[in-house]
């Protein structure tokens, strides 16, 4: 009993240390994650699995691994924010890997990138034929950035000379699932009162009738009752 309680206590404190230390560390970890910050992310996971389920680690020991893991992580983000060099040693730089239209057979053999991996992440890109690249670039992330040859390129409405309206707002939820998103409501400048009239114009007289309520770049309000609510 005593080791089942001492596993439970360890598996919450662990839980609870990751869970603030992946908060602190930021998006990056995932948004634009590198080989080092891949390595982090399995590393602090493993020292709060080991914590959590081996009884030769102890608790304060499994949350000195952890935080001092995490202090080396800001001291490294730190040194890679505040140096350049250090950028491109920590987290790698940009490889071009088509240039003009031609494959470099000799960047992709640096960075172990066969054809079947380019192939695979231009389809990524919605690009299915290489002859319709000019430039790829392979990111620090893995991630393959592509620039289209000029004829390949989406028509835009400035290269059809069409005259583009502003956005009054950006596009915002207001209720979901019956509960106003007070937040994003004061965010946009409006009021519960502009709201309450918006949803009487629908025939809505409280909000716990909607299923979502999404403001629109022009000013309008897109409203989608629930299903219950339709059918009556």
């Amino acid at each position: 009993m005593d080791i089942i309680l001492m596993t439970c206590l360890k598996t919450f404190v662990g839980f609870t240390v990751l869970l603030i230390v992946t908060r602190l560390l930021g998006k990056k970890q995932i948004g634009q994650m590198t080989f080092f910050t891949y390595i982090t992310g399995i590393a602090m996971g493993n020292i709060a699995a080991e914590l959590a389920v081996h009884k030769d680690v102890t608790l304060p020991a499994g949350i000195t691994g952890l935080i001092l893991w995490t202090l080396f992580t800001f001291i490294v983000e730190y040194i890679s924010l505040k140096s350049g060099k250090a950028r491109v040693i920590l987290d790698g730089e940009p490889t071009i890997v088509i240039r003009k239209g031609v494959i470099q057979e000799k960047a992709m053999g640096q960075m172990r990138l066969n054809m079947d991996d380019l192939t695979m992440l231009l389809r990524n890109n919605n690009v299915f034929s290489i002859q319709d690249i000019d430039y790829a670039i392979m990111e620090p992330n893995g991630k393959l950035s592509v620039l289209k040859k000029p004829l390949q390129e989406n028509v835009t409405k400035g290269d059809m000379q069409i005259q583009a309206q502003s956005r009054l707002y950006m596009p915002t939820e207001i209720i979901v699932d019956g509960r106003v998103i007070m937040k994003n409501l004061r965010e946009v400048g409006l009021t519960q009162a502009w709201l309450n009239d918006q949803l009487h114009s629908f025939g809505i007289n409280d909000e716990k009738e909607v299923l979502l309520a999404e403001l629109q770049s022009d000013g309008n309000l897109f409203v989608e009752k629930k299903a219950a609510e339709r059918g009556s």
